[in-house]
């Protein structure tokens, strides 16, 4: 496959899943602004938001509403910064939001915002599983 997102998808790639279904599959961000930053993507590959089916944005969206509130919870943020690029700054070319858990006085300031890396496997592992958990307690 060429595109690392539907690779993701059909299981083929080393990520932290934290949820998946019909309509979307969430993992964990490889570059993340914060732990707990999840790429939230459509299983069907649409290159932008604009390619999505009018009764597939409804199912989408809601999967990433619900990741949202689990992304704050396990997370214990005091909110979250949810938004997609259309083709400008899309650093891989299938629809993606991403969710980052926010906090006052974070540090972020507009759009230019310098990426970490997880303290080691274990604090992504310990990541991707307090966001599972917070999604399968509704």
């Amino acid at each position: 496959m060429s595109c690392i997102f539907c690779e993701v998808v059909a299981g083929g790639a080393d990520t932290h899943r934290v949820f998946e279904d019909e309509a979307a599959v969430a993992f964990l961000d490889h570059r993340p602004l914060f732990p707990g930053h999840v790429l939230v993507v459509p299983r069907r590959h649409v290159p932008t938001l604009t390619d999505l089916l009018p009764e597939e944005i409804g199912p989408y969206f809601a999967r990433v509403q619900r990741i949202a509130a689990a992304v704050e919870t396990a997370m214990a943020a005091a909110g979250s910064f949810v938004a997609a690029n259309n083709r400008i700054s899309q650093s891989v070319p299938h629809l993606h939001v991403h969710v980052v858990p926010r906090n006052p006085k974070d540090g972020l300031r507009g759009f230019f915002w310098p990426r970490t890396r997880y303290r080691d496997e274990a604090h992504a592992v310990e990541t991707a599983a307090l966001i599972a958990a917070a999604l399968a307690a509704g």
